[in-house]
């Protein structure tokens, strides 16, 4: 029989235990992490920002519209001389020489720009004469009645046409001003007419403004029924007296 001796013992012992210890460490699951539930928060939408002019050309002392839109943005200014605005809208402005227009949107997500330019242009007109040296001629073919559905005083598309060729040869004479005459057919009374008349001769010189021509080269006058351009009673005939007719004025 073979003795172990006390030091052997203690080495046998020493050997037994790391084992286990060692066997323990290796089987040991590893701990279990939680799943992160943090909420997911999406970053801020960076802004957007248009911005048109209407017209883009204009004569010095005429006006024109700016309009825009925006989204996802807190603070919007345009730039020159207009300052802060609220997130769409419009305005007009009257420069002095042509400028560019800028809009500046921003917001938690960013800043974003656009910009219009409009053109002050120089009149074609040679001298400085006045609406008299303007032939009739000229004023008749240039110059574009605005026609209108029975009823109304709404500008339809093919008189915005027709109005935005006059506008273009009034920002080409800029001395000479005109009379909007408002015109209706028979049908109705004189009263009624009268008061359409004058919606349509406004809805007109409304539109020319818009188009950067001065109001006050603008004037109205109502004739309701009482100058037709046409006599026949036939559909024809009716639409051709309702309309709004330019004159040169004095």
């Amino acid at each position: 029989m073979i003795q172990v001796t006390r030091p052997h013992q203690r080495a046998l012992f020493c050997l037994t235990l790391a084992a286990a210890i060692f066997t323990f460490g290796c089987s040991k699951k590893p701990i279990a992490t939680k799943p992160d539930t943090t909420p997911y928060v999406a970053p801020p939408a960076t802004p957007t920002v248009t911005l048109e002019a209407s017209p883009t050309s204009i004569n010095k002392g005429d006006t024109a519209t700016l309009n825009w839109s925006s989204t996802s943005a807190t603070q919007l200014t345009i730039t020159p001389d207009v300052g802060q605005v609220t997130a769409q809208g419009s305005t007009k402005v009257n420069p002095t020489d042509s400028a560019t227009y800028t809009i500046t949107a921003t917001g938690p997500g960013g800043s974003a720009n656009a910009s219009a330019r409009v053109t002050v242009a120089t009149p074609t007109v040679v001298d400085n004469g006045t609406s008299s040296d303007i032939t009739d001629a000229l004023f008749l073919k240039e110059v574009r009645d605005a026609y209108f559905d029975l009823d109304k005083a709404d500008i339809r598309a093919d008189a915005r046409e027709a109005l935005s060729h006059t506008a273009e040869f009034l920002r080409n004479y800029p001395q000479l001003r005109v009379t909007i005459e408002g015109h209706c057919d028979e049908r109705g009374s004189t009263e009624y007419n009268l008061g359409l008349g004058d919606r349509r001769a406004s809805a007109v010189k409304q539109y020319l403004v818009s188009q950067g021509i001065s109001a006050d080269r603008l004037s109205t006058v109502s004739f309701g029924k009482e100058k037709p351009f046409c006599t026949e009673s036939t559909e024809d005939c009716w639409q051709k007296n309702r309309r709004g007719h330019f004159v040169k004025a004095n």
